[in-house]
């Protein structure tokens, strides 16, 4: 339709509502995104107290909350209702429990814990997104933290916060466990029996995958720093003859020669040209026959993902090089390397599976 000519007279009366313009008639959703980052900080900050542990011990009233955690009056009837306004409180006869979200992912030591990646945000994210108009100008990533000697895991030294490295850990075992349970699956086994996670951490993936595949050995591929955290869980978890830990660096070192290579969460922190010759390495590495799996929020041109494409800047913001990839890129550095039968997957609410055979 044509827009109305423009004239220098009075303004005309106002249109009839149409559906179109009934969607925009109320600026709330851009109120609400301005407000965004309202809700990320409360949310931060609520991890930081230990709130949901608090709860999760007992119920508690406002007042014995400002007591336990030190809160001031002002601030904390509300904080405490905005919590509960976004889904992660609930109040009744005057005291506030979790909700089973709440309940589910933000109480330290439960087995779906995600508070290491809050953690992650408040030290390091939060701050690189304050300088994102720089960022967009300049290209560079703004993050501060110093850079890894090749001692520390997840901006972390295990000698001085090993509960830290744990937290994160178990976050990311939020994604590894459903991952390894995937790719047990939809890989046609028969043949194959040995896999390799490369930059594995404590080796959580490799765990869930062989318990689904008795007749599956796993060689969990990372830095030293890693080995003690690696020893702990599998003993945790009960496979630890069924799945070793090979200390290397994927970039320099032979990787193991085993049946599957596996990359996840892996290609997203590295530039172009890097993730183009890891692809290549795993395809030299592996037995004709072999298969080489890879998973990431990837960007789909068809289909774009809101989360996915907020956590590829912030990858961009905290990292030299990194980024999500679309799958368009992974599928041409997989066929430029010689993989063939190469399929993508959609799984874990907004992630790609590629799996590629040599």
């Amino acid at each position: 339709m044509a827009a109305p000519a423009r004239t220098t007279a009075a303004a005309p009366a106002e249109a009839p509502a149409t559906a179109a313009s009934a969607e925009v008639a109320s600026p709330a959703p851009l109120i609400g995104l301005n407000l965004a980052f309202a809700a990320s900080r409360m949310l931060m900050t609520a991890v930081e107290l230990d709130l949901f542990g608090t709860l999760d011990d007992a119920p508690a009233t406002e007042a014995e909350l400002r007591r336990r955690l030190n809160l001031h009056p002002r601030f904390a009837r509300t904080f405490l209702d905005a919590l509960q306004a976004h889904g992660l409180l609930r109040r009744e006869d005057g005291r506030y429990h979790n909700t089973e979200l709440a309940g589910t992912f933000l109480v330290p030591g439960k087995p779906r814990y995600i508070g290491g990646f809050v953690e992650v945000a408040t030290r390091v994210q939060w701050q690189a997104w304050s300088r994102f108009t720089r960022a967009l100008r300049t290209g560079e990533h703004q993050d501060d933290s110093p850079v890894d000697d090749g001692n520390e895991l997840f901006r972390t030294r295990p000698d001085e916060d090993p509960d830290r490295i744990r937290r994160f850990m178990a976050a990311m075992d939020t994604h590894t466990g459903r991952a390894g349970s995937e790719i047990a699956e939809r890989i046609d086994w028969s043949g194959y029996e040995s896999v390799a996670d490369l930059g594995g951490a404590r080796g959580n993936l490799l765990a869930h995958l062989v318990r689904r595949r008795p007749g599956v050995r796993g060689v969990n591929v990372d830095r030293a720093p890693a080995r003690p955290f690696f020893d702990e869980h599998m003993a945790a978890l009960g496979v630890a003859d069924r799945v070793s830990f090979l200390e290397a660096d994927f970039f320099h070192d032979p990787l193991p020669e085993t049946d599957v290579l596996v990359y996840g969460h892996v290609l997203h922190e590295w530039s172009q040209d890097t993730r183009a010759m890891l692809v290549r390495r795993a395809y030299d590495a592996l037995p004709p026959g072999g298969s080489l799996v890879i998973y990431d929020r990837m960007l789909d041109d068809e289909a774009p993902d809101r989360d996915a494409l907020l956590l590829s800047l912030t990858f961009m913001l905290t990292s030299a090089g990194g980024g999500e990839y679309r799958i368009g890129e992974c599928d041409e550095w997989l066929r430029e390397a010689g993989f063939q039968d190469v399929s993508f997957t959609p799984v874990l609410d907004n992630h790609t599976l590629a799996i590629a055979r040599k």
